[in-house]
């Protein structure tokens, strides 16, 4: 509509604005109503700003503002629904199964993001961007009927009273003073801005590396999907007989080593090898941390602790791949996957000798 690539970023921000501002009070209402019917109403919203976008398409009436404002509503929706459906985990399955269900949650999604934009790709070129959008309202149906099935769920007493900004600081200083809890936010913060970000620059790579196109562009990208597909696999096949510490410890070395030799090769095979080995190491690690924050939290504060580990891994996502697009122009794509690779070495490193009990770590 306005072929500017400027839009795209305006987009991107509109989406990710309201779960900076909004995402710890969406612990906050986590923690002090019913999950299951806090999950229940977003999935109602995200269907109606879903099909908002429709009626503007099939209309004629959609103008650039239009997709920001959507953009916007779908990003405070996010806010409100990560929290919830991540502490609403734990009223699921049984502790000892929190490893395999965190697995095969990850599973289904690293799936469904590479059947997905697929999908919508082949409909948007038959039917145009309406039906997608309207495809994507309507299945939002699938949650609200699993949620509406769930009877009988003996959830935690969830807290009241007291203002929400009280209770948005009294999360935050938990999770502060919690050696355990601090130290998993903190590696997911770096774990994901350096696993994450190099990802910037795959359509570079494809390009100007591999001197391939768009079709390799989708090769490395479902190389890395992958192995994060298999990762979590094998944490939800060996959950729990691995230590949560060990798999931290082996996914951290993992997928910075795997960054590197991706910086290094020069090949298309080997190419997809690293970023396979990569997405491996990324997907066990984060696995590990989620099971980790979930198995040491209250579940009074389980809503305010998992919107925070929410908000660290929303933003280190754009903030490292700010920061790798302007490394790589200033000094070339290679070169700035060398260095995040090598940083995420040296800080797996520190890891293992400032804190030598991780490994140990249930």
């Amino acid at each position: 509509m306005t072929h500017s690539p400027a839009y795209l970023g305006y987009a991107a921000f509109a989406a990710g604005a309201p779960k900076l501002f909004l995402m710890l009070v969406g612990g906050v209402m986590s923690d002090r109503m019913p999950r299951r019917r806090l999950l229940i109403l977003c999935q109602w919203a995200a269907m109606l700003v879903s099909m908002l976008l429709a009626g503007l398409c099939f209309s004629g009436m959609i103008r650039p503002w239009h997709i920001l404002l959507v953009a916007g509503l779908s990003g405070m929706v996010t806010a409100f629904d990560v929290p919830a459906r991540q502490a609403f985990v734990r009223e699921l399955v049984d502790p000892a199964d929190m490893p395999n269900a965190i697995a095969l949650n990850s599973t289904l999604f690293t799936v469904a993001m590479a059947i997905g934009p697929a999908l919508a790709g082949l409909l948007y070129v038959k039917g145009g961007p309406g039906w997608c959008f309207v495809v994507n309202g309507i299945s939002y149906f699938g949650g609200i009927v699993a949620l509406g099935a769930m009877r009988g769920l003996v959830g935690p007493g969830h807290a009241t009273g007291g203002s929400a900004v009280a209770a948005v600081f009294e999360g935050v200083r938990y999770a502060a003073a919690h050696p355990v809890i601090r130290v998993m936010i903190v590696i997911t913060g770096v774990a994901t801005m350096l696993g994450i970000s190099f990802l910037t620059l795959i359509p570079v790579w494809a390009k100007d590396i591999l001197g391939g196109d768009a079709q390799t562009n989708g090769w490395l990208q479902s190389a890395r999907g992958l192995g994060a597909m298999l990762g979590a696999l094998m944490v939800a096949v060996l959950g729990r007989r691995i230590r949560k510490g060990t798999m931290v410890a082996v996914g951290m070395l993992v997928f910075p080593a795997f960054v590197v030799i991706f910086g290094l090769v020069r090949t298309m095979p080997l190419a997809l090898l690293a970023l396979c080995g990569s997405g491996w190491g990324f997907m066990v690690s984060l696995n590990a941390l989620n099971t980790l924050i979930q198995t040491h939290v209250t579940d009074e504060l389980r809503g305010r602790v998992m919107s925070l580990y929410g908000l660290i891994f929303y933003c280190a996502m754009p903030m490292g791949a700010l920061m790798i697009g302007h490394l790589a122009a200033a000094i070339s794509a290679p070169t700035t996957v060398l260095v995040a690779g090598g940083a995420g070495l040296l800080f797996a490193a520190w890891l293992l000798v400032a804190y030598p009990a991780l490994r140990q770590m249930e």
